[in-house]
């Protein structure tokens, strides 16, 4: 069939049916229909089945382009180009490799720019610096003049593969350089928290774009240097969505609760571009965090408002929200509400749950989730067992701690430990909390320990917590903790003799125990409190 029936300018319905698919279903029905009128045979028409896996790089979808590209009888360069670009974007770019290998070993094509641009891009993915330093040398094997594409993911892949120095030589050496030329370098700088390099390479770009900009406030904010980020963002000649983005959420991961809502204000009126997902799951974390009920009812109108559909990390964020501003009614509304679920989003409901001593539901919401398919992780078990630890749930804790390896493949952390230690002292089960601590790696120990003896002092087993504190003293010698309850242990049974013997050696030892210290707001005057001092003005 002749080829150019097929690419004039007024295209066969089927090939508008093909670029306008959005379903691997349709794809296949529009590869039956080119398999009973022969149009397959034309590589043009068969080309726009491969195509689709660019835009949609799902493993089957992929892997279907694939098939098809070997059935193709005359592939050339685009068909080959689409595949490898399409594994680029997948969830596993280094197949890519596998798609190159099979153009170069073909006997018909000769890989182009933008065969080598794609490979590189792939290995750029999975940070594979060996495999772009082979195919760099292939490039330059080749016949192809040095292009400015190539050259760009040449320093991408070097530089996302950590080989920095090899990196800026060959940005050094391009003969024509641009603003994505230095921005692989920047932004590679700025996923490894490269704060002075990124800094050093920033200043000296010969030209900067909106992205370069939002790569160095980004930078900043990460690192939690908030100041030299808003120095940034206020310097800024053009922000867009991302910058304001940036900088909300720097603040907020920083603990900075009430700058991101600042920012977020001054975005609602200065920026073009409506807040998006990433905008609200920052400031509802600063409304949570800073107990702002109202200001996250705001957020949540606004958020109808717009039409916004509440699911994944915004539908989490939501149930954080209002559990953290004591509305766990609302948070039950939002999470049986939320279109899609994720694993965060029934952590977050169970951990909502748990805080307000509601742990039988916490237990109903954990068992829905696995019967629902989800796989608990170490988060979700932290959450109900801290849910059977407000509620002295024992035999459900005990059950969950056992199963949590067994069953779901997760082993137990320190944070799994302490529920457990904490719930079996709760509840004088000390043999079996002090099993439990014996399973600990020493340098890991001291806060169990600490949790047990004060169960211990409150049960009144003076020899017991004698015992832990002496174990806690020998563990960490130049920690005061020990020291205090030891201090606290012998003082609670007017042993002042022991209690003074114990100060003697914090004195030898040169352990100090740091004050405490209270801050309390009165008349818009914010005073703090020293233990053993008088009133101080801030």
């Amino acid at each position: 069939m002749n080829t150019t029936c097929c690419s004039s300018s007024t295209p066969l319905p089927i090939l508008t049916f093909t670029e306008k698919a959005k379903s691997l279903s349709e794809i296949r029905q529009a590869h039956a229909f080119m398999l009973k009128t022969g149009l397959i045979h034309d590589t043009f028409s068969a080309s726009k089945l491969i195509s689709f896996a660019v835009t949609n790089p799902q493993p089957k979808t992929v892997s279907y382009a694939h098939s098809v590209l070997n059935r193709i009888d005359t592939p050339n360069a685009f068909t080959h180009n689409s595949l490898i670009r399409a594994y680029a974007n997948s969830p596993t770019p280094e197949t890519a490799l596998t798609a190159f290998q099979e153009m170069l070993l073909s006997r018909h094509v000769v890989p182009d720019k933008y065969s080598f641009t794609f490979a590189l891009k792939a290995c750029a993915a999975f940070r594979g610096g060996e495999e772009g330093r082979q195919i760099h040398g292939l490039f330059l094997k080749s016949n192809l003049v040095s292009d400015v594409f190539v050259e760009n993911c040449l320093v991408n892949v070097y530089a996302r593969s950590g080989w920095f120095e090899v990196a800026r030589k060959v940005l050094d050496e391009m003969s024509v350089r641009d603003v994505v030329s230095w921005n692989s370098l920047l932004s590679a700088y700025v996923e490894e928290g490269m704060v002075e390099e990124a800094r050093g390479v920033f200043d000296e770009m010969e030209e900067r774009d909106v992205e370069s900009w939002n790569f160095m406030v980004s930078c900043y904010a990460s690192a939690g240097l908030v100041e030299e980020a808003r120095e940034v963002f206020d310097d800024m000649p053009v922000k867009d969505l991302v910058s304001w983005n940036a900088m909300v959420s720097g603040y907020a991961r920083a603990g900075f609760y009430g700058e991101a809502l600042e920012v977020f204000n001054e975005m609602l009126e200065s920026c073009e571009e409506e807040p998006d997902g990433f905008t609200f799951v920052s400031v509802l974390s600063a409304c949570a965090n800073l107990g702002s009920l109202s200001q996250g009812e705001w957020v949540r109108v606004f958020i109808d408002k717009r039409g916004v559909e509440i699911d994944g990390f915004l539908a989490t964020a939501l149930v954080d929200m209002y559990s953290k501003c004591g509305r766990i009614d609302k948070a039950v509304e939002v999470f049986r509400g939320a279109l899609k679920k994720d694993v965060s989003t029934w952590n977050s409901m169970i951990s909502g749950l748990s805080v307000h001593g509601l742990g039988n539901d916490a237990l109903e919401i954990f068992s829905e989730m696995v019967y629902e398919g989800f796989k608990p992780n170490s988060i979700t078990f932290i959450a109900v067992l801290s849910a059977c630890n407000h509620v002295g749930l024992l035999d459900q804790a005990r059950k969950l701690f056992e199963t949590m390896s067994s069953v779901y493949g997760v082993e137990p952390s320190i944070e799994h430990y302490g529920c457990m230690v904490d719930l079996l002292g709760r509840m004088g089960r000390f043999e079996e909390a002090e099993e439990l601590v014996n399973k600990v790696p020493e340098d890991e120990a001291s806060v169990l320990l600490e949790s047990l003896l004060g169960a211990c002092k409150r049960f009144g087993r003076m020899e017991q917590a004698e015992s832990l504190a002496n174990r806690l003293l020998e563990l960490n010698p130049g920690e005061t903790s020990g020291y205090v309850q030891m201090s606290n242990l012998y003082a609670s049974n007017e042993r002042w003799d022991e209690v003074m013997d114990v100060r003697r050696k914090m004195r030898a030892e040169r352990v100090s125990k740091k004050p405490g210290c209270s801050v309390i707001e009165v008349d818009g005057v914010v005073h703090e409190f020293l233990a053993g001092e008088g009133l101080m003005n801030d």
